[in-house]
């Protein structure tokens, strides 16, 4: 454990290993970190100057532990739902940064949808179904069948609150959308609920599907203005999951880059962000840039901290702890590299995995790898990011299409047989 003495002190709100990364920073910066988890072995709580189990969802819990630590300020980290009790804190404390109303928009997908549709961000229709305030499965059916209410396909019935890309459906007709309000409504109990956390298990958002590339925007708001840090283009899995298996980096120039920033710095003043690092998702559709979600805290899978600073020589979570210790600062790359990160998507028994510099050789592009698959392994097919994200990646660099020749070349460099 370090010594407090008179540094400044910065606390972190969830301590997976995604948090090691800005605890690593904040320390190379002198800071004095407590992080909160309540998982005991949470990795975040080994490395940080202290550790404390908390329940991060019991917000008042959380409050009363930072009070008595007395930070200058929090610093968020990838985090799911419970990014409101950074918010709540900052509320409670008076610490710069995200309220808890800001956090609840990025994490509350139906509010966060009827915020941007008052200005007309998010042309497309949504209802939030079960829960405590969401409609009720077999009334919002029936008036869909008769036409009270609209609904184009094909649509996705997805968790209102978290979960990543797991407990998602795709509805491709007014059957499969009959079959899937059953199945809610079978299982929710609408009417019957007490217990909060049960009720906002129970939620979904019902939306239309709008078509058209994925992208993923990583960038920082400070004093109230947008710095998009990098754009990358993705590469998902069919839907419904549409789970993220690489990101190519956008360069300068590209005119949807020019798009999507105009429409970045319209959905950041709507939802009244003012100061944090967020990553958003978003769709190049035919009607230009739409928002699938946002969050005002930075990416995950390798992504703020390896990624990002990679190909544009910011790192975020650096940057944003000199803003706040009143250091020169800067969110504004001088260039942006061409570059593709790609995770490990096979599927099968693996009979052998090649080497790293057997790769080099056969794959001159390559300039990052960390493959934790092992021999003998049994890979699943990509379903959501816990199936994909504990096997590693590697990172090519080069013009889009001849990466997609490489990847090729790596996946083949696998022995892998076909279950």
């Amino acid at each position: 454990m370090r010594e407090e003495q008179a540094k400044m002190k910065a606390v972190i709100i969830g301590a997976s290993s995604e948090a090691l990364h800005t605890i690593e920073k904040a320390h190379g910066a002198g800071l004095f970190v407590t992080a909160l988890d309540g998982n005991p072995d949470a990795e975040g709580l080994r490395e940080a100057d202290r550790g404390l189990v908390v329940d991060i969802s019991d917000e008042n819990a959380v409050t009363e532990a930072v009070r008595a630590e007395q930070p200058d300020f929090a610093l968020t980290v990838p985090i799911g739902r419970y990014l409101t009790a950074s918010g709540a804190v900052n509320d409670a404390l008076g610490l710069p940064g995200i309220s808890r109303q800001m956090a609840v928009l990025c994490t509350d997908k139906y509010r966060f949808h009827q915020k941007l549709q008052e200005q007309s961000l998010r042309g497309s229709h949504c209802y939030a179904v079960g829960g405590r305030d969401g409609r009720d499965p077999g009334e919002l059916r029936e008036e869909l069948a008769a036409g009270k209410s609209r609904l184009a396909y094909p649509a996705i019935l997805k968790p209102r609150f978290g979960s990543g890309s797991r407990g998602i459906r795709m509805i491709e007709d007014s059957a499969g959308l009959d079959r899937a309000l059953r199945s809610v409504a079978s299982r929710t109990g609408h009417a019957q609920k007490t217990d909060s956390r049960k009720e906002e298990s129970e939620a979904y958002v019902l939306e239309e599907c709008v078509p058209g590339e994925e992208y993923g925007v990583d960038g920082a708001v400070i004093a109230g203005r947008f710095y998009l840090v990098l754009l990358r283009k993705k590469e998902n899995t069919p839907p419904p999951a549409r789970q993220a298996v690489a990101y190519v980096s956008v360069l300068p120039g590209d005119a949807f880059r020019q798009q999507a920033e105009h429409y970045m710095e319209r959905v950041v003043r709507c939802l009244g962000l003012g100061e944090c690092l967020m990553h958003a998702d978003l769709i190049r559709s035919e009607s230009g840039p739409f928002v699938i979600e946002l969050s005002a805290r930075p990416s995950g899978h390798n992504l703020h901290n390896l990624f990002t600073p990679l190909c544009t020589g910011i790192d975020m979570a650096e940057e944003y702890i000199k803003y706040r210790m009143g250091q020169p600062w800067s969110f504004t790359p001088k260039t942006t590299r061409p570059a593709m990160i790609h995770y490990f998507d096979l599927s099968g028994k693996v009979m052998g995995v090649p080497g790293e510099e057997q790769v080099r050789q056969a794959v001159p592009s390559l300039i990052g790898w960390d493959c934790l698959i092992r021999e003998g392994d049994e890979l699943t097919p990509v379903s959501d990011g816990h199936s994909l994200m504990g096997r590693g990646y590697f990172i090519l660099e080069g013009e889009e299409r001849k990466l997609w020749e490489d990847v090729n070349r790596v996946k083949e460099m696998f022995r892998i047989v076909s279950e």
